[in-house]
């Protein structure tokens, strides 16, 4: 492990000049841990890690248990030499910075997440590769103490470089909304850095106060429009000027719009589009969706836009309940996660506003449970996206009856919601 970190590492230059290396239990028997980091001043690192042999390429427990033992590590090093006020503000991803490590754990029966099985879930890998690191890493450290300082040096530099380039933009975005008059209905996030924030674009008062008790304050703000907005594709420029709803939108993003539109300037890392699982919100997503088209479209083009994916129905049985996203899903769902003889009740959502704080926040919300789909142009040359859009969202009638008969024969009654 520790020659074949050594080869990735060919012409880097170490802030420290040993590796880190070792190794904890019997190869191959339950609570096995082996180990080779190396910190580098001149790459961006990399973290390839193994359970059983296996290879996760998306992580899991065992290597937070790796980033929690060496940022504790470096932490009681800066308490021992006087550092430990300056050490505060590291965190792990600090630690991890240029940093190039091997690790692999045995566990028995582990468990992983998603169906490729690329990230490890089993929680006593953490503790074991925790403990199985801990203390070599703090003796490695005080093997050599001038070495160990200059690394702490390093990360603390690392620390201190990421909360700067924080504070710039966060004075960035505070004046930037000092300078506008945000919409009274807006409820904005506490944060004040547009990364990592996003603003829920919902239909209605009713659904706007669901969305504001389901929200994470800091981080999520919330629109209310009321009803259908402007169809942008078949309104002239004086209507457009003169929609008070689509002021409200442009003034909450920040960015501007057409040729004053500008990326530095929008005030949230996603805009989430969240209506209705009808066909009213499906038209009312749809009229969204043309006016950042027309009107922002490198938005779009730049993967800042998303539609929220609410449930339509939900299904219980005793004490279980799941959500589906259509009729389709709810008939997979009554086949797949109920006994064929249980008598389920099933309820239909009328709305978003009827959902309870809590199933809006579980189902749709929360970034840990929730599904979005983001907008993307499939054509690069945008023109027969264009053709699309005049045709079915334009000013004239012909195109759009032209367009029904013939696609008539695809529809249904799911599709139609009747």
């Amino acid at each position: 492990m520790k020659d074949y970190l050594a080869s990735n590492l060919t012409g880097a230059t170490l802030v420290h000049p040993d590796m880190f290396t070792g190794s904890a239990g019997k190869t191959g028997r339950h609570g096995a841990v082996e180990w080779a980091v190396a910190w580098t001043a001149d790459t961006d690192g990399f973290l390839n890690s193994y359970c059983n042999t296996i290879p996760t390429p998306d992580g899991g427990t065992h290597e937070s248990g790796l980033r929690s033992a060496l940022l504790r590590g470096l932490k009681d090093h800066a308490a021992r030499v006087g550092q430990e006020k300056r050490a505060t503000p590291v965190t792990s991803d600090d630690v991890m910075t240029g940093t190039g490590c091997m690790l692999s754990v045995f566990v028995r029966e582990p468990e992983f997440q998603g169906q490729t099985k690329d990230r490890l879930a089993t929680a006593e890998a953490q503790r074991i590769v925790e403990q199985a690191i801990k203390d070599p890493f703090d003796h490695w450290l005080a093997g050599n103490p001038m070495q160990a300082n200059k690394l702490l040096d390093f990360v603390i530099e690392r620390a201190e470089e990421r909360l700067r380039r924080r504070q710039e933009k966060d004075i960035a975005r505070k004046s930037a909304v000092r300078k506008l008059r945000l919409p009274g209905k807006l409820a904005d996030c506490t944060s004040s850095a547009s990364e990592g924030s996003e603003i829920f674009i919902v239909e209605g008062d009713s659904a706007g106060g669901s969305a504001k008790q389901a929200r994470d304050r800091r981080t999520q703000a919330v629109l209310p429009l009321r009803g259908k907005i402007l169809n942008v594709a078949s309104a002239g420029k004086d209507k457009l000027a003169q929609n008070a709803q689509l002021a409200d939108l442009v003034q909450a993003l920040g960015c501007g719009t057409g040729s004053h539109y500008h990326l530095k300037d929008l005030r949230y890392e996603k805009v989430i589009v969240m209506t209705d699982a009808d066909v009213d919100g499906a038209h009312i997503a749809s009229l969204l969706i043309t006016f950042f088209y027309r009107q922002m479209p490198k938005l779009i083009e730049g993967g800042r836009l998303y539609l929220a994916v609410p449930p339509l129905y939900r299904l219980s049985h005793g004490g279980k309940i799941v959500y589906a996203r259509d009729d389709k899903h709810k008939e997979t769902l009554l086949k797949k996660e109920f006994h064929a003889n249980a008598k389920v009740e099933v309820s239909r959502f009328k709305g978003l506003g009827e959902m309870m704080a809590a199933q809006l926040k579980e189902t749709t919300m929360d970034p840990g449970k929730r599904t979005l789909l983001r907008v993307v142009l499939v054509d690069k040359e945008m023109k027969p996206t264009a053709r699309a859009v005049e045709r079915l969202m334009g000013t004239k009638a012909e195109a759009r009856f032209e367009f029904i008969q013939e696609k008539a024969e695809f529809a249904s009654a799911e599709l139609l919601d009747v």
